[in-house]
């Protein structure tokens, strides 16, 4: 066993040994015990009484999100027409920062704090790059903010605070399982992504706080692999805020950044056998309109064969934006050809809410 395989182990149980001490902060301790719901203790087991109430001072500025798609809507198919989460006001600026998927193709947005005020919103800005969504309030909304943190500084097997809508009662310890580079099947790569035990299902747009109170991440997805790639072990993924520093004020203005632009396909892939199987094809999009369909194999971009998701993306990527054509060798059964998929950016595919 390497060396790396020796500290993932050790990291494993140190995981499954700290569940039964990994404190929340509602003061009731009634609840059954879970992956998703960690026995309630002290806080005083892992924090003191200053870093408690520094965290807890920052809970109120976690916020409910609900929003509206608009009716026609590609993403209903996926996420839905009605949607809910959390989100996080930034100190100082009073914006409040979720997970993209949220707000996408929004219709309205409504913001609820902790004492039970309903505020409406806007889209400020959505990133499909990162994987970040801004909501102005159409009203100041009163609330202190969260500063950024700096998720580069979190390490594996650091204790952090899970944190929703809901204040103290829906805020508890976790323990950093992984960070590394997450790949995502609907052409979705980021680097650096954390990685958190127990599990949650409540992550859409969680606040990831360290022992500061300040904000390293926003929650994104529930996974299954939160040790090792492709090794059972249930878990959140946490888009770290080192991500959202570069184009806060793209976000803020509205504004598309580099990475946001890059050629888009519409392909939901997984990896094969030294290459790349689509899973689907999303309707009216660029692959679609160049008659590539699921189970087709891409085996090169460019002439240059791709040997997984990630290795796929980065080249197609590094061929240049959003418009630009992308010669794709693709296998259907025994037969192979050559594929010219005319690109698009993804923000020109998406359908918004009438100006009218």
């Amino acid at each position: 066993m390497n060396s790396l395989s020796i500290r993932r182990w050790c990291l494993a149980l140190l995981c499954v040994l700290a569940f039964p001490t990994l404190p929340t902060f509602a003061a009731s301790d009634s609840a059954p015990m879970s992956d998703a719901n960690p026995p309630k203790v002290a806080p005083s087991a892992v924090l003191d009484e200053a870093a408690f109430a520094r965290i807890t001072a920052s809970l109120d500025a976690i916020v409910q999100i609900k929003t509206r798609a608009v009716d026609n809507a590609r993403s209903l198919r996926t996420l839905g027409a009605e949607r809910e989460g959390s989100g996080i006001v930034l100190a100082p600026s009073g914006l409040v920062l979720t997970i993209g998927y949220l707000v996408l193709e929004a219709e309205s947005v409504l913001i609820v704090t902790n004492d039970g005020k309903e505020i409406p919103g806007t889209v400020a800005g959505y990133d499909h790059a990162s994987g970040f969504g801004l909501v102005k309030p159409t009203v100041p909304l009163q609330l202190a903010g969260i500063e950024l943190g700096v998720s580069s500084a979190v390490s594996e097997a650091d204790r952090v605070i899970f944190a929703t809508f809901g204040g103290k009662d829906n805020a508890n310890l976790a323990q950093v399982s992984s960070k590394r580079r997450f790949v995502g099947y609907w052409e979705y790569l980021i680097d650096d992504a954390l990685f958190t035990v127990p599990p949650r299902p409540d992550h859409q747009g969680a606040a990831l706080l360290n022992l500061n109170g300040k904000l390293v991440g926003v929650g994104s997805l529930l996974v299954a692999d939160a040790l090792v790639p492709r090794r059972r072990f249930p878990g959140n993924m946490f888009v770290p805020v080192d991500l959202l520093r570069p184009i806060l004020a793209n976000l803020t203005a509205n504004t598309p950044t580099k990475e946001s632009q890059r050629p888009w396909l519409g392909l939901n892939v997984i990896d094969g056998e030294g290459s790349v199987t689509v899973m689907r094809v999303q309707d009216d999009s660029p692959a679609a309109k160049a008659g590539l369909r699921a189970g087709d194999v891409i085996a090169a971009v460019k002439g240059e064969p791709v040997a997984s998701m990630e290795d796929f993306y980065i080249k197609l990527w590094a061929l240049g934006s959003g418009g630009i054509s992308v010669p794709l060798t693709v296998s259907r059964g025994s037969q192979s050809r050559e594929v010219a998929v005319p690109s698009i950016d993804r923000a020109d595919f998406i359908r918004r809410k009438s100006t009218l």
